[in-house]
């Protein structure tokens, strides 16, 4: 199935807080394309943190209260009044606040009673553990789309507009359905064409969205409604442009957006951070040949950045300039390497039991060095590989990248390690494979913002 006029649209969290722009800027900055639109939202900005855990830092949420067997119950009811406080700010551009409390709280008390269930079972010692524990995470999860979906419906709907709220959270369904099935049977008796659909970017399924996704999950809901009802394109609404560079780092004024480049690239910026789409959501748009489209809520003249199968920059240059300072590398030693067929497969075994993906590997006759995310770091990593290997060292550092669909350049290496060299910073480790797509850097974490200026200046600002 194939609809050549529809769009899906992503429309995250910071966006969301700022919903009135949202309105003016995406949603009715047209009023002749004004259906054929599906929006899926996520929470409102830092909500699921609050539910969860913060995405960067890691502070708990309700989640980690309620698996550490804490006071759930008075943070759940704190979260009602901020979730019905949000809802008052919303008054003067037509929410119904009464029905957007009494919907939000009805959710509320309805989870509340579920973890009092789920608490009470685990307590038995008669369920496994985790399964439960990972439908708590999905129930908490749920809460912040359902909130923001169900409230830009309300609003669309009080301006007198035909809107219709999408609910894939599975609400008091007992009836077992897969993801996809899910989105197949809410869209069943739903013309897109005819009504503006605000879709919850949570799906519920019998496979569970966070099991794999986990804080990807509303991309994969976006990503899954464009393949299974065919859309033409699937766009993404962020609070920034998709740059050639961090303007917080490089400068606003020297940077510039990208209108072009490939799920290559965009899956290069991923594997540092710099997400312009989880690769897991953005893999199934790919295949099913769905281009997507990244563009900035807050500038709504610029057509932002399309990201298609087959580009290939039609000039030699640097698209992007981006890192992470939060990696860390392993470095592992061992004498019995050199000339021994598959040793590195040890490695990967060990990392593959911690559910560790690594970023980066260099090699040499007795030496890898593996760069990892900081955050994916343990002591029992470590006391695993330690008990296999000669010696195991570990270092934080920084990752800084060059990126490109077409830097196959002769010069260009040389061109940038010219300039870290200039900038007085030391290169500790290099790689780039034969595809010529992403120069990866690790350099002293002191010296990330440096290097990534000095790179952007010699190979963006030509």
């Amino acid at each position: 199935m194939s609809n050549n006029n529809l769009r899906v649209e992503k429309i995250g969290g910071t966006s969301m807080s700022r919903f009135e722009e949202v309105l003016n800027n995406v949603i009715l900055k047209d009023k002749t394309d004004l259906f054929n639109r599906i929006y899926v939202v996520s929470a409102y900005s830092g909500i699921t943190n609050e539910l969860l855990e913060h995405k960067k830092t890691g502070m708990p949420g309700i989640y980690q209260t309620f698996i550490h067997n804490e006071s759930y119950e008075p943070a759940m009811l704190n979260l009602q009044k901020k979730l019905c406080s949000i809802n008052k700010g919303f008054a003067d551009i037509g929410l119904n606040t009464r029905k957007a409390d009494d919907f939000i709280c009805e959710r509320i008390a309805f989870s509340v009673n579920i973890l009092r269930s789920m608490d009470t079972v685990l307590g038995s010692g008669y369920v496994m553990r985790r399964e439960l524990l990972l439908a708590a995470r999905e129930l908490l999860a749920s809460i912040g789309e359902l909130h923001s979906a169900f409230n830009s419906t309300n609003i669309l709907q009080n301006m007198g507009y035909n809107a219709t709220f999408v609910d894939l959270s599975g609400w008091r369904d007992r009836k077992e359905r897969t993801i996809d099935e899910r989105i197949e049977h809410t869209f069943k008796n739903i013309d897109p064409s005819k009504t503006i659909c605000v879709a919850t970017g949570y799906t519920k399924g019998i496979e569970g969205i966070m099991r794999e996704f986990d804080r990807g999950y509303s991309e994969v809901t976006f990503s899954k409604i464009a393949v299974i009802l065919g859309a033409a394109e699937a766009v993404i609404h962020k609070e920034y442009h998709l740059c050639s560079g961090d303007p917080m780092i490089i400068g606003e004024n020297k940077v510039h957006p990208i209108c072009n480049t490939n799920f290559d690239v965009a899956d290069q910026l991923a594997d540092v951070g710099m997400e312009a789409i989880h690769p897991k959501a953005s893999k199934p748009l790919e295949t099913a040949g769905i281009s997507i489209r990244i563009k900035n809520a807050f500038d709504p003249s610029h057509s932002g950045t399309l990201i298609t199968k087959d580009y290939i920059c039609p000039k030699l240059k640097t698209e992007v300039v981006t890192g992470s300072d939060s990696v860390t590398c392993i470095e592992i030693h061992d004498t019995r390497m050199v000339g021994e067929v598959g040793f590195d497969m040890k490695i990967m075994i060990v990392l593959e039991k911690h559910g560790v993906s690594y970023i980066n590997k260099a090699t040499n006759a007795n030496t890898i060095d593996i760069i990892i995310a900081q955050k994916d770091l343990s002591e029992v990593l470590l006391t695993d590989l330690r008990a296999e290997f000669e010696s195991v060292t570990v270092k934080e550092m920084a990752i800084v990248c060059a990126i490109g669909s077409n830097i196959a350049k002769p010069g260009i290496l040389a061109k940038a390690t010219k300039a870290l060299a200039e900038a007085n910073i030391n290169i500790l480790t290099v790689s780039q494979t034969s595809r010529q797509t992403n120069m990866q850097f690790t350099v002293e974490r002191d010296h990330f913002v440096l290097a990534q200026r000095a790179l952007h200046h010699a190979l963006c600002e030509e």
